[in-house]
C-alpha cells in the first residue's frame, strides 16, 4: 500500500511540475490558491487528482499485463 501511494504521489508531482513548471517556480502559493477556480478540461478543482488517477490506472494496467507475461 505504501509503495502504491508513493507511486501515485510521484506521478502527481511529476505531472504537476511538468505541466506548470513556470507557475511552481514563480508563484507556487498563488497557483495553489487559484485551484478552486480552475476549470481545466471541464474537471474543475479536482483535475490534478483525476488526471493523476487516470495515468496511475494506465500504468497499473501496463504493470499488470507485464506481471502476467513474466510468470
Amino acid at each position: 500500500m505504501k509503495k502504491e501511494l508513493m507511486i501515485f504521489l510521484g506521478i502527481f508531482l511529476f505531472l504537476a511540475i511538468g505541466m506548470h513548471f513556470k507557475e511552481w517556480i514563480s508563484h507556487p502559493i498563488e497557483h495553489i490558491m487559484a485551484l478552486p477556480d480552475a476549470g481545466a478540461y471541464g474537471l474543475g478543482p479536482f483535475h490534478p487528482l483525476i488526471i493523476t488517477f487516470v495515468l496511475y490506472a494506465f500504468i497499473g494496467l501496463i504493470r499488470g499485463i507485464a506481471k502476467l507475461f513474466s510468470k
